[in-house]
């Protein structure tokens, strides 16, 4: 499932610049194979030919706009251009990559042993655009978490170049914490009064890893290539993080790098509680 070699990254190095400025890019973990393998099952699942109860699905806009995107509709049919896939910790090569023992060393060094997560989702831009996704920070009152999360590792399932709509930074500004309460989209006066001279592109290569802080500001655009652009990025956390959402049932989140009975019991526990 790995590239050969990964098991001897320095992630020290990279975890001490992920503290430092928000982000930093691990290396090459995953191997050609499986790369291929998660590309395949993410088409399958956009095309409705491979799925799983529970899946959460978001159509992209047909003009390439961020605001113009809509909430709630689900799976739409079959169709390339969906921006976002979550809940893929269900399906068993995701899941077992997701577990893989250079994330697990990634996880352990930032959060402790006991590690679980919040999602594990991909994010599309397709060959017909994508859309610009402005400055944000994964975190807020939306997520209806007890302690917010720090740590996603995101993995560049095709090559990503700065004219695919690449990650792009603004380095350090993790260290202030949420712009705002709710989270999520950056306001432009926070984004004008911080500026943005600073701002680090981050192309990746098929396979390469970046572990980002959650609340670094971090943006991408519009995929020009003609050329699919996806990536699989997932949130862990602390496993004694707790839902406090109040309409529904609590979630309970599913644990990971442990044994494969407890993993199971987590994941059955889980799709009880989405169930209700």
């Amino acid at each position: 499932m790995l590239e050969p070699g990964a098991g001897d990254l320095d992630l020290e190095a990279a975890i001490r610049e992920y503290r430092a400025r928000g982000f930093a890019r691990i290396g090459r973990v995953a191997s050609d194979d499986v790369l291929a393998e998660l590309r395949s099952r993410a088409d399958q699942m956009m095309l409705g030919r491979l799925s799983y109860e529970g899946l959460f699905f978001q159509r992209d806009t047909e003009s390439n706009n961020y605001d113009d995107l809509e909430y709630g509709k689900g799976w739409q049919g079959p169709t390339l251009n969906y921006r976002k896939i979550e809940k893929l910790e269900k399906d068993p090569v995701y899941w077992a990559f997701l577990n893989n023992p250079v994330f697990a060393r990634v996880a352990h060094a930032v959060i402790g042993n006991e590690v679980s997560i919040y999602r594990a989702f991909l994010m599309n831009k397709s060959s017909h655009g994508g859309s610009n996704l402005p400055w944000h920070q994964d975190g807020g009152r939306f997520w209806g978490l007890d302690v917010p999360p720090e740590l996603q590792i995101w993995t560049a399932l095709d090559d990503a170049p700065e004219e695919a709509g690449c990650v792009e930074f603004l380095p350090g500004t993790h260290e202030k914490g949420l712009a705002t309460p709710l989270g999520g989209v950056v306001p432009p006066e926070h984004v004008a009064a911080r500026g943005e001279a600073d701002l680090v592109h981050v192309p990746a290569r098929a396979g390469d890893v970046l572990i980002i802080h959650n609340h670094v500001w971090h943006r991408s655009g519009l995929n020009r290539t003609g050329r699919p652009r996806r990536a699989f990025s997932v949130c862990y956390m602390n496993a004694a993080t707790k839902c406090v959402r109040k309409k529904r049932a609590p979630r309970s989140f599913v644990r990971v790098f442990v044994k494969p009975s407890d993993r199971d019991r987590d994941r059955d526990v889980d799709r009880d509680v989405d169930a209700k």
